[in-house]
């Protein structure tokens, strides 16, 4: 179902939600907190300790994820699978990208309709090193990403606060440098907001590059700063909505809850979801812009 906050005739950005959230649930509960809560659209996480490591799950069990998938009627747009794949150790270097090439074969096989989720990973340095780092960092994501292609996945970087690839100007001198349709962009905003670049920086250049995105709240300025709940911090959801169709966005905007968050004593990732959806359906309907959900709204529903 679309929640249509507007009329238009152009395809609109769908609300997911991460199980970033609570990657140790089992995958069966994950599913039901993000479809129950609202959501259109779910992203996995395949990381050491999670239910969903690709290592983990035989082909019964793939089969069994996309149907629960397909049974609740999301999309799952993107697996969380970071990776540090350039790192100096060689022996490291090769379990990172033995890791990651697993994630690209367990998009492969979860595959539905839309074709498979994108894989996400970050570039990891720092930000003093990358001048040194950088190409080495594009040296790894270009083989990665032949890998990619090779399964027709799309391999989806994250630049990250504090690492080497953390700037607009630098994200696209990697995109450039690695120059395949296969290495794409997570555009997690927070990051660049705690470092003090403004979406009218950010948005406009990085959309073009983007297959996914990830939001949450933020309070203050790197290092000093607080990853929060949608709606916790002062981030105006509302005008970012706006900035990503107007660049013409239309794939997942998909809520991610911070490790930081997850320390708090009553964390309950079912309540945050269910708080998140309310931030941002309701910051769409004041933007005039069109959320897909999986839930019938107050709002007008096309289907």
């Amino acid at each position: 179902m679309i929640a249509t906050m507007t009329t238009t005739t152009a395809e609109p950005m769908s609300l997911g939600f991460s199980t970033w959230a609570m990657p140790k649930l089992p995958i069966d509960e994950q599913i039901a907190i993000v479809s129950e809560s609202g959501y259109a659209a779910i992203e996995l996480v395949s990381l050491p300790d999670t239910a969903t490591d690709a290592h983990l799950l035989d082909a019964a069990e793939r089969r069994r994820i996309r149907r629960l998938i397909e049974d609740a009627g999301l999309q799952l747009p993107s697996i969380a699978g970071h990776g540090h794949l350039w790192q100096a150790d060689a022996e490291k270097r090769a379990a990172a990208e033995l890791r990651v090439r697993n994630n690209i074969d367990l998009a492969a096989d979860l595959a539905g309709a839309d074709g498979p989720p994108c894989v996400v990973s970050m570039g990891y340095g720092k930000p003093d090193g990358y001048e040194t780092e950088r190409e080495p960092i594009a040296e790894s994501f270009a083989r990665m990403a032949e890998y990619a292609g090779s399964r027709g996945v799309v391999l989806a970087l994250e630049p990250h606060v504090g690492q080497a690839i953390d700037r607009t100007e630098r994200v696209i001198w990697l995109m450039e440098r690695v120059g395949s349709p296969h290495f794409r962009l997570n555009l997690d905003n927070s990051h660049f907001e705690v470092i003090g670049e403004d979406l009218d920086e950010y948005v406009e250049p990085l959309v073009p590059l983007s297959v996914h995105t990830h939001v949450k709240d933020q309070r203050g300025r790197a290092p000093k700063h607080d990853f929060l709940v949608p709606g916790e911090g002062d981030f105006d959801y509302a005008r970012y909505l706006g900035a990503m169709q107007r660049a013409g966005y239309r794939g997942a905007v998909t809520v991610e809850i911070s490790k930081m968050i997850q320390t708090r004593p009553e964390y309950d990732p079912a309540e945050v979801a269910r708080r998140s959806y309310q931030t941002l359906t309701a910051a769409a309907e004041r933007a005039g812009v069109t959320l897909r959900t999986g839930r019938v709204s107050a709002a007008t529903v096309s289907r």
